[in-house]
């Protein structure tokens, strides 16, 4: 493991050399960039927590660097390791399947909403140049060896560079299935494990998408009332009809934004899902809808731009190519046309409010002429003994509904930490009894149900 001081003394900064294909190890490698930061009471050092944030495309580095100061006590006992996931950010080589000028162009392009026969060809034969794409900048060996089979082996990886004898692990959203998977293949070399806004590998890609669009509603509905007690909230009367009022015209015609851009439906809808996630959010979305009223989308652009994590001189981290790239090797293929109108269908019946346009959809169609086959499989996850695993879910999570977590408890046989609340995961994110139990449980690696609200 090549180690280097970050930029920051209080971080140590390193990257770790693994195969690209563990069938394979004398053969081509990657490196993954890691960020620690040391525990501060060495005398109380328990070990190394490994962290994912999800995505799939999000920095662990940046997770780790951003979660010391909430987690307090936790990081005095604990050094945090975030790891950039192979193909994400610091690590090399990195997702690149279009270039800025062409993720603007994307975006700002309401193709998606075009239902009809035309509309829908057009719609795969870009999908499939997305593949090509991915494929020629990225390389098609990489792209085979870029799922989370892989990752799980690079995370064993790490453990064993960091000394550490068993794995202690925090994972959030797609990092719930790095968890999981690594729990299956590794069940022995596990040391206590948190599974924070979970992702449940028994059902298949529609299906969580299906989930997934049901959840944004409710998250949605519960914005809306909180937004119905605030000064000039622009959802009055039936919030999805008024919703639909203030984006469905951007479908034809855009509004205006920050300089020299516009606003589309797609990124409105964007930025209406990515504010859900959290309740510091929704003002700002309050914010963004009230400009849309005046025909101005600044705050909302920018919302969408935080999401697809663009940079104010036009750059992107490579997070969305990353989530197409590894969403397509980690779910079995769907290629029936019929199948994939019928999750369109039951998509938007479950979210009425993103009628109009299309919800985050598009990698049915872009997995489904994807250039490489999948490497993972849909499955129930499985514990022959109780696992030392302590889930956590949110009843209104919107990313992530909080049957996925309940189900995945169950299959693992292991406590669920129940939180009331409406965001996408919730340890490390302002709730004292969620930190509280779930802190204890990382240094006593003890839990049992629970609840926090």
């Amino acid at each position: 493991m090549e180690k280097q001081l970050y930029a920051d003394p209080s971080f140590d900064c390193a990257r770790l050399t693994v195969p690209l294909d563990y069938a394979r190890p004398s053969g081509r490698t990657v490196t993954l960039g890691l960020l620690r930061h040391r525990a501060t009471d060495t005398a109380h050092r328990v070990g190394s927590l490994v962290l994912d944030p999800g995505g799939p495309g999000g920095s662990g580095m940046t997770a780790a660097a951003t979660l010391v100061k909430p987690a307090g006590q936790l990081a005095a006992r604990f050094d945090f390791v975030g790891f950039d996931p192979r193909g994400v950010h610091a690590s090399e080589p990195r997702i690149t399947c279009r270039s800025d000028a062409e993720q603007d162009a994307d975006r700002a392009s309401d193709a998606e909403s075009d239902r009809s026969p035309a509309g829908v060809a057009k719609q795969l034969a870009e999908a499939r140049a997305y593949g090509a794409s991915c494929a020629k900048n990225t390389g098609a060996d990489v792209l085979a060896h870029i799922g989370t089979r892989e990752v799980v082996r690079d995370v064993d990886a790490l453990r064993s560079a960091l000394g550490e004898e068993k794995l202690t692990y925090l994972g959030y959203s797609y990092g719930t299935q790095i968890g999981s998977s690594y729990a299956e293949a590794y069940p022995d070399k596990v040391r206590a494990m948190i599974l924070d806004g979970v992702i449940d590998p028994a059902q298949d890609l529609p299906q969580t998408l299906v989930a997934q669009t049901a959840g944004f509603q409710d998250a949605f509905t519960q914005f809306a009332r909180w937004c119905a007690k605030q000064p000039s909230c622009p959802l009055t009367g039936d919030a999805t009809t008024a919703f639909q009022r203030l984006a469905r015209p951007l479908v034809i015609s855009k509004a205006p934004a920050l300089p020299g851009r516009t606003l589309s439906f797609e990124d409105a809808v964007t930025a209406t899902n990515a504010a859900l996630y959290s309740r510091d959010n929704w003002p700002v979305l309050l914010r963004g809808l009230q400009e849309l009223t005046h025909g101005q989308g600044s705050t909302l652009l920018d919302l969408a731009d935080n999401y697809y994590e663009r940079d104010p001189d036009g750059h992107y981290s490579g997070a969305i190519d990353a989530y197409f790239a590894v969403r397509c090797v980690d779910y079995d293929r769907v290629t029936d046309r019929a199948t994939i109108d019928s999750a369109h269908r039951q998509m938007l019946t479950n979210a009425p409010f993103l009628d109009g346009g299309s919800p985050d959809t598009s990698e049915l169609d872009v997995c489904s002429t994807w250039p490489v086959p999948p490497t993972s499989r849909t499955h129930r996850l499985s514990a022959p003994e109780p696992s030392k695993v302590l889930v956590v879910s949110t009843t209104h999570d919107p990313a992530t509904p909080y049957r996925q977590g309940a189900a995945v408890a169950k299959a693992l046989r292991a406590p669920l930490l129940t939180f009331d609340g409406t965001q996408h995961a919730a340890f490390l994110r302002g709730n004292a009894c969620v930190d509280r139990i779930a802190a204890e449980y990382l240094v006593t690696t003890v839990a049992r149900d629970s609840r926090c609200g």
